[in-house]
């Protein structure tokens, strides 16, 4: 699979996190009307996997609710993990018929034989609708792009930090910060780069050790390598710490609340999440239907008003307003300032980089 760019480079071409699940994460969360797993049952239902919480919500309200009104199927959700989406796959058992996850999360599954290549010429809406090449993946189709940016208090510092190096300057801009540890999701690696003074279009493959480097440099500063996205926004609005990295949404609800957060959209790192059909659902027409039906610009455009998530398909951004756009990390002024998750470097490297960060945060 290629690596997941949308950045600088591909900018004319293109206009929360996964919860862990236990058993009772099988169970399912209904919309509309019965559910019924792959395993049987009646074909006017579709399970799928998401990561639940107020992305499922929000889903629910933009593609859900009216994928079902359109065509009378019903959609149920589950939330599993990686290792149990391909564990209920390989005993062909599933009890899911759509995947929506990381596109970081695929090539890991597809080495294991668990998903279905996607036939395009099922997908009407993802053919010639401007999707950038590497999210038109053999096995995973791009459907929305969220990211992780620098927020901080306005009533904490005298000034606004404008980039990562600020956020190291720890003299001119004083107070206790926030990073992602490993718990979360991949260490923020390419922010202590950005810091570092490495530019954009450079930073892959990364230098890992010049990375840590950065990292031991901040350190000391740090109060909290955060190990879910709800932290560090309590963080923030706690005033334990004047920054901090954060998911994409978070700050928002932080400053709809009247906090004074404010974020910088310099240096954001972009996240997609994409479609996949898993090996074994008997309901593989439908599930191309609602992954075609989700691509559509309109559905695009709704979820984006709905969550803060950039639409894939860009005559989508067109559909929205200004204030909608400016949330969005796929509006053009952010493709410019901010970078995309390389797929492929921290799929080739995520284990050697998870163990470095053990040995690190140890010493």
């Amino acid at each position: 699979m290629a690596g997941s760019r949308i950045g600088r480079r591909t900018i004319l071409r293109t206009a929360g996190a996964l919860a862990a699940a236990t058993a009772a994460a099988g169970c399912s969360t209904l919309t509309g009307g019965e559910s019924s797993g792959s395993s049987g049952g009646g074909k006017k239902s579709l399970v799928v996997r998401n990561s639940g919480g107020s992305y499922h919500e929000a889903l629910s309200k933009a593609i859900y609710e009216p994928f079902t009104k359109e065509t009378g199927i019903t959609i149920s959700t589950v939330n599993y993990d990686t290792a149990q989406l391909i564990a209920r796959i390989t005993q062909g058992r599933p009890q899911f018929d759509v995947i929506d996850n990381s596109m970081l999360v695929y090539p890991k599954m597809v080495r294991a034989d668990t998903l279905q290549p996607l036939d395009y010429d099922r997908l009407p809406h993802a053919k010639g609708a401007g999707i950038a090449d590497h999210l038109l993946t053999e096995h995973a189709v791009g459907k929305n792009v969220w990211a992780s940016l620098m927020a901080y208090r306005t009533d904490s510092l005298q000034r606004k930090p404008k980039n990562w190096a600020d956020f190291w300057n720890t003299e001119s801009f004083s107070g206790q910060r926030s990073l992602q540890s490993l718990d979360a999701d991949n260490p923020e690696l390419e922010f202590a780069l950005l810091a570092d003074g490495v530019a954009l279009d450079d930073l892959y493959p990364i230098d890992v050790d010049r990375a840590f480097a950065s990292l031991s440099r901040i350190r000391g500063d740090i109060k909290k390598f955060w190990n879910s996205g709800a932290l560090p926004a309590v963080l923030l609005g706690r005033k334990e710490v004047v920054m901090s990295s954060l998911w994409t949404g978070r700050a928002d609800a932080l400053i709809r609340q009247g906090q004074p957060i404010a974020y910088e959209w310099n240096g954001a790192r972009r996240h997609t999440n994409g479609w996949a059909i898993p090996k074994g659902t008997d309901k593989t027409d439908a599930a191309y239907q609602l992954i075609d039906f989700s691509l559509r610009p309109d559905v695009q455009a709704e979820f984006a008003r709905i969550y803060p998530n950039g639409p894939v398909v860009p005559a989508a951004l067109k559909a929205l307003s200004d204030d909608v756009r400016a949330q969005l990390p796929t509006s053009p002024e952010h493709l410019k300032t901010g970078f995309d998750l390389d797929v492929e470097w921290w799929d080739k490297n995520q284990d050697s980089v998870a163990k470095r960060w053990q040995e690190w945060a140890h010493k």
